[in-house]
C-alpha cells in the first residue's frame, strides 16, 4: 500500500531537485523558470502580435516571474537576518569543458533584458541624451527587473547561490544593445551591491543591500575616475586620512560619475598612505561633498557628475568591509577587473546595436537600382564589422567564465577592455560612414551610439560584472 511522504521527505524533495545529468537546480530555478518560459514564449506568440497585446503580456508575465523570486526570497530570508559572519556567494564549479553557450535561465534573463532594453530604453534614449539624465519613470521600471536580487545571496533576501559574471554580461550587453548611457544609468547602482556581497561587512550588507531591492530605485553608484592624464585606477590621487574619532577624512575629485545627480551614496575610491586604495561610502548630504553636473560628449543619460571632496569625514563603519576586512583581506584590483569585463560587455553591446542597425539602412538603401549592400565595399565593412564583434564578445565571456571560478583576471580582464575599446570605436566610426550623411545627424541613432562607444576608452570603475 502506498503511503504519503513524510514532512522530511518533502521538505528535502521540495529543496533540492536533480537534473538529468546529475546536477542539482536552484531554487531560483525552479521558482521562476516557468513563468520566464512563458514569458519567452507567449510574449513573443503570433496571437499576442496580431491583436497589439505583446507589451501588456509581456509585461504581465515579468510581474509574475518577479513576485515568485520575491516571494521565494522572502521566505529563504527569514530567521537569517540576524548579525554575523557576511554573506557571501560561492564560485561556480570547475567546468569540465569550454562552452559559452548560455544556460536556459541565462537565455530567459537575456531575452528578458533584450525586451527592456528594446520597449523601454531605446525609444526614451533621444530625449535622455538631450535631457542629459534618465527618466524617473524608466528607473522605476528598471527596478521591476529585480537585478540586484540576482546578485545578493538567498540569506539576505536574493536568489544567487553561485557567483555569475557570464550571467551579469549577458545582461550587461542586451541593456546597452538598448541605449549605452540609459543601460549605464539602471546598472550603476549594481555596481555597489556586488562590492557589498563580495567585501562587505554583516552590517554593511543588512544597512544597505535591502536598499536596492525594494520596488523603489535606489540611486548609487562606484566613483573611481579622476580626472588626470593616463589615470590608473589602482593608484589614485584621492586619499583618505585617519581622523581623531577613528574615523576617516577623504580629500579628492572624482570625474564623471554616473547618477550623480540622482544617487543617495557614492562608494569612493581613495587611497590610505602605506595601505592602498579602499572603498568608503559616502553618503549625498555628507559636509564637504560638492557635487556637479558634468555632461560630456558620450553617455548622457546617465547623469554624469564631477563628485569633489573636500575634507569629507566619514565613520569608521563607512570603510567597506570594515578594519579587519578592508585593510588585511580587501582585493581592490578585484573590483577594478571585473568593472574592465562590465565595460567590455557594454562595448559589445552597443557595437551589436551599429551593426543592426546598419544592416537594415544599407539593405534599404539604394544606389544605381540596388541594395548598396551588393557592393563589395559595403558588404565587406559590415562582415568586418560582424567578426570584430565577436572577437570582442569572445574576450569578454571568456574573461567573465574565469571571474566566476574564482580565478584572477587582471590579465584577461585588461586584454578585454583595451581590445573592446578599440574595435568599439572602429565599429562606430564605420557605422557612421555607412550611413554618410544621416550619420552626421540626429535623426539617426547611430550618430548617439558612436560618441556613447567612444567612451569605452575612457571610463574606469561606475559599473561592476
Amino acid at each position: 500500500m502506498d503511503t504519503l511522504p513524510g514532512k522530511d521527505a518533502m521538505t528535502q524533495r521540495a529543496q533540492s531537485t536533480t537534473r538529468v545529468d546529475g546536477t542539482k537546480t536552484s531554487t531560483f530555478e525552479r521558482v521562476t523558470r516557468q513563468p520566464l518560459r512563458l514569458l519567452t514564449k507567449f510574449g513573443g506568440a503570433q496571437l499576442t502580435e496580431r491583436f497589439g497585446l505583446r507589451r501588456p503580456v509581456g509585461r504581465a508575465l515579468h510581474d509574475v516571474a518577479k513576485v515568485a523570486a520575491r516571494a521565494m526570497a522572502s521566505a529563504s530570508a527569514k530567521g537569517k537576518a540576524e548579525v554575523g559572519a557576511p554573506a557571501r556567494v560561492r564560485s561556480a564549479p570547475e567546468a569540465s569543458r569550454f562552452d559559452l553557450r548560455p544556460s536556459e535561465e541565462q537565455d530567459m534573463l537575456r531575452t528578458t533584458a533584450r525586451r527592456f532594453a528594446e520597449d523601454i530604453l531605446r525609444p526614451a534614449a533621444h530625449d535622455a541624451d538631450s535631457a542629459t539624465a534618465p527618466p524617473p519613470a524608466l528607473l522605476s521600471r528598471a527596478q521591476g527587473l529585480t537585478l540586484a536580487a540576482l546578485v545578493v545571496p538567498e540569506e539576505l533576501g536574493g536568489v544567487a547561490e553561485t557567483r555569475s559574471i557570464v550571467t551579469s554580461t549577458l545582461i550587461i550587453e542586451e541593456l546597452a544593445r538598448g541605449d549605452l548611457g540609459l543601460a549605464l544609468a539602471v546598472l550603476a547602482p549594481l555596481g555597489v551591491v556586488h562590492a557589498l556581497v563580495d567585501w562587505g561587512t554583516r552590517s554593511q550588507q543588512t544597512q544597505w543591500l535591502p536598499r536596492f531591492m525594494g520596488d523603489s530605485f535606489a540611486g548609487a553608484s562606484l566613483a573611481v575616475l579622476e580626472s588626470q592624464p593616463l589615470f590608473d585606477p589602482n593608484r589614485p590621487r584621492t586619499g583618505a586620512i585617519r581622523a581623531s574619532d577613528g574615523g576617516w577624512t577623504l580629500h579628492g575629485e572624482k570625474a564623471l560619475v554616473p547618477l550623480a545627480g540622482l544617487a543617495e551614496v557614492f562608494l569612493v575610491a581613495a587611497d590610505i598612505r602605506g595601505v592602498g586604495p579602499r572603498l568608503f561610502f559616502v553618503q549625498r548630504n555628507a559636509e564637504g561633498l560638492r557635487i556637479e553636473p558634468e555632461p560630456a560628449m558620450g553617455l548622457r543619460a546617465a547623469d554624469l557628475g564631477r563628485v569633489r571632496l573636500e575634507g569629507v569625514h566619514v565613520g569608521r563603519e563607512a570603510l567597506l568591509g570594515g578594519e579587519e576586512g578592508s585593510l588585511r583581506g580587501f582585493d581592490y584590483a578585484s573590483i577594478v577587473d571585473r568593472a574592465r569585463v562590465a565595460w567590455g560587455a557594454m562595448a559589445v553591446g552597443g557595437s551589436q546595436a551599429v551593426l543592426e542597425y546598419v544592416m537594415g539602412y544599407c539593405s534599404e538603401r539604394k544606389a544605381f537600382g540596388e541594395p548598396i549592400t551588393n557592393r563589395q565595399a559595403v558588404a565587406f565593412l559590415i562582415a568586418d564589422m560582424a567578426i570584430e564583434i565577436e572577437g570582442m564578445r569572445l574576450m569578454v565571456q571568456r574573461s567573465a567564465s574565469l571571474a566566476d571560478r574564482g580565478v584572477g583576471v587582471s590579465r584577461e580582464a585588461s586584454m578585454a577592455r583595451t581590445h573592446c575599446a578599440a574595435k568599439a570605436m572602429k565599429v562606430g566610426t564605420d557605422g557612421v560612414q555607412l550611413l554618410g550623411g544621416h550619420g552626421f545627424v540626429k535623426d539617426h541613432p547611430v550618430e548617439r551610439w558612436y560618441r556613447d562607444l567612444r567612451s569605452i576608452g575612457v571610463m574606469e570603475g561606475a559599473l561592476s560584472a
